[in-house]
């Protein structure tokens, strides 16, 4: 997953502003896996609604879509790649 640098660097290039507190508490050390909980984003992205705005929730969850970019994305590339290489061989 995209270290806190990143995440803080791509919520400035969005919307001028680091949302460190956002990065900070879904990637804190002790709680991490919990915050990364699909099943909880409504609730997480309410909180954060509430108490920075709709902008921080919004960067709560392109937070958590990067780090399924990250983590998914080379597995995501090598099937496409193994996919086109089928469809090649079989002439579709």
């Amino acid at each position: 997953m995209p270290e806190l640098n990143v995440h803080i660097a791509a919520s400035l290039a969005r919307t001028g502003k680091e949302y460190r507190e956002v990065h900070e508490w879904i990637d804190n050390a002790e709680t991490k896996y919990e915050r990364h909980d699909f099943s909880k984003v409504l609730v997480n992205a309410a909180m954060f609604r509430e108490k920075y705005g709709e902008e921080a929730a919004q960067e709560y969850v392109y937070h958590l879509v990067d780090d399924l970019k990250c983590r998914f994305g080379k597995q995501l590339a090598g099937h496409q790649a193994a996919m086109a290489d089928c469809l090649k061989y079989f002439g579709a």
